[in-house]
């Protein structure tokens, strides 16, 4: 009886690509587990400056406006954003 190399050195390859994936598989699981809990992190820090940000906006600085009478000024600044949003490209051009 003949032994057939060809077919045990196939098996035999088979056999270490799934241990090895198997163990790619296991860290990359660990790796995301550990990612996701960053990005979870990430969402409530970014939720907490939201909210710190729109309390700031509406709150103070438009009450600021309003008593000082800084309509011109704001109309400037606000003028010079949508500018350099609609150059990016963030927000379509309104005037072609």
């Amino acid at each position: 009886m003949e032994i057939n190399w060809v077919i045990i050195g196939w098996l035999i390859d088979m056999t270490l690509n799934g241990f090895v994936w198997l163990i790619i598989s296991a860290f990359s699981l660990l790796i995301i587990d550990v990612t996701d809990k960053w990005t979870r992190k990430a969402v409530k820090l970014m939720g907490k400056a939201d909210d710190w940000i729109r309390k700031f906006i509406e709150d103070d600085l438009f009450e600021f406006i309003q008593q000082k009478n800084l309509k011109m000024l704001t109309s400037i600044i606000l003028l010079i954003i949508f500018g350099i949003l609609a150059q990016l490209g963030i927000i379509p051009k309104l005037i072609t």
